[in-house]
């Protein structure tokens, strides 16, 4: 462990100094203000609780006003006793004034369209519940990846150092007459095919820094890195897969979406089907009106009535059939979706679950099998001068050890991220599990 640590350090050295030193709960807070999806997100779900109010609307009293105001121009033909005909142009104002309240009493749809405006509301909430779940993985999947780059070049700059040294030492082994061509030229392309392997590792650091560069919205130069002593290594509550698999369907902000999208699909259906009911509103008027008519010139009418008003439909061409079938078909996809999601959901919840579970193993494995690569490389290292092993062998010995400290960074991470993963499946990829992981980095 305390190897890993001198191997990462070098390859941090080997970047320019930091401008903003990140670690995983700043680069979450900086992302559920930067990040554009969760933005959307958030601006969807605002448009979406606007359904609410608009559908109670509907069940309220409306009240409206209508004004008007004319000028008439009336021209009139009429014979005169003569027979002549004699032509009258008259001009007058009128002017009306109406108001009127109506309320709902009776709409089926218009209850219906409130009830589905609520499931509807549900709905975006847990979509964004699902975005924000989803932001968690998202971020810690790109801080976790940066970070396995920079271990990676860590690693890569660690075996060049010491390819340099053999080289060094099978060339004076060589010069001395002790040793054979093959050792240096083995030497040598080991460590040509390292500096091409420097800059792979270097470009796969600026792509994962651009990556979560581009959640954050900010720049990213450095970051608090994983200190192995402070990882929990701790086993998952609940132990068994089944009782995940039943938090997932009780809490997953998924499957809670398309809940509400099939209580919003079977108001659709209540919604149709209401197009074969009356309806009933009670409705109060006041009007008045001046200048009627030509008859009535300067005379002023006021009326004011209160009643019910009671539409029945008696038939619409089989509209109202079609769209009861129609939003029938659309309540049957809405279920299906949520059943397929539901299977799916638990095959996730199962790839997440055995990714934790196994790596704990592994990793206890792999660094017992660190420990056995560093004594090979000091044996190793021991013959060679003794004279029993070849440069050969200890760059064998050496290649094995990186491939093992390669694997240990890769299971560490696997571990988290799955165990993130997990959590987002069940609901609890909260700031709470941010701060639990972020507490494992060195700062």
């Amino acid at each position: 462990m305390k190897h890993n640590r001198l191997v990462l350090g070098s390859a941090m050295l080997s970047f320019s100094m930091a401008v903003w030193p990140l670690d995983l709960l700043q680069a979450y807070e900086a992302a559920k203000l930067q990040d554009a999806n969760i933005l959307a997100t958030r601006a969807a779900t605002l448009a979406g609780r606007e359904r609410l109010p608009q559908a109670k609307a509907q069940l309220l009293p409306s009240v409206g006003l209508s004004l008007s105001a004319n000028r008439n121009q009336l021209s009139s033909t009429t014979p005169n006793f003569l027979g002549q005909e004699q032509t009258t142009d008259t001009s007058y104002p009128s002017s009306n004034q109406t108001l009127t309240v109506r309320q709902p009493l009776f709409r089926a749809q218009l209850t219906a369209q409130y009830r589905q405006a609520r499931a509807l509301v549900d709905d975006a909430e847990a979509l964004l519940a699902q975005e924000e779940q989803t932001l968690v993985v998202r971020v810690a999947s790109a801080y976790f990846e940066a970070l396995l780059t920079y271990e990676q070049l860590a690693l890569v700059l660690n075996q060049q150092s010491f390819n340099k040294t053999q080289l060094d030492a099978a060339r004076k082994i060589f010069a001395a007459g002790a040793g054979i061509r093959t050792d240096v030229d083995e030497a040598q392309a080991r460590l040509d095919m390292n500096l091409a392997l420097e800059i792979e590792a270097r470009q796969s650091v600026t792509y994962t820094l651009q990556q979560l560069q581009l959640l954050v919205n900010q720049p990213v130069d450095q970051l608090d890195r994983l200190d192995v002593d402070k990882l929990e290594l701790l086993g998952l509550q609940p132990a068994r897969l089944d009782g995940w698999i039943e938090r997932a369907e009780l809490n997953s902000p998924q499957l809670m979406s398309l809940k509400a999208q099939i209580e919003a699909a079977r108001e659709e259906v209540a919604k149709a089907r209401a197009g074969h009911y009356p309806t009933l509103d009670a409705v109060a008027q006041w009007s008045r009106s001046n200048s009627e008519t030509v008859t009535n010139l300067q005379s002023r009418y006021t009326n004011a009535a209160i009643g019910l008003q009671l539409n029945i439909p008696i038939y619409s061409g089989g509209a109202v059939n079609s769209l009861v079938r129609q939003a029938l078909a659309n309540q049957e996809r809405a279920e299906q979706a949520l059943e397929g999601t539901r299977r799916e959901l638990g095959v996730r919840v199962n790839k997440e679950f055995r990714g934790v579970t196994e790596s704990l193993p592994k990793i206890r494995a792999l660094e017992q099998a660190v420990l056995s690569a560093d004594q090979l490389v000091l044996s190793s290292r021991r013959s060679l001068q003794a004279g029993s092993r070849t440069v050969i062998d200890v760059l064998n010995a050496e290649q094995q050890r990186m491939v093992i400290l390669r694997d240990l960074t890769q299971a560490r991470y696997l571990y988290l991220i799955s165990k993130v993963r997990l959590l987002a499946l069940v609901g609890g990829a909260d700031l709470e599990a941010v701060v639990a992981i972020n507490r494992m980095l060195k700062h």
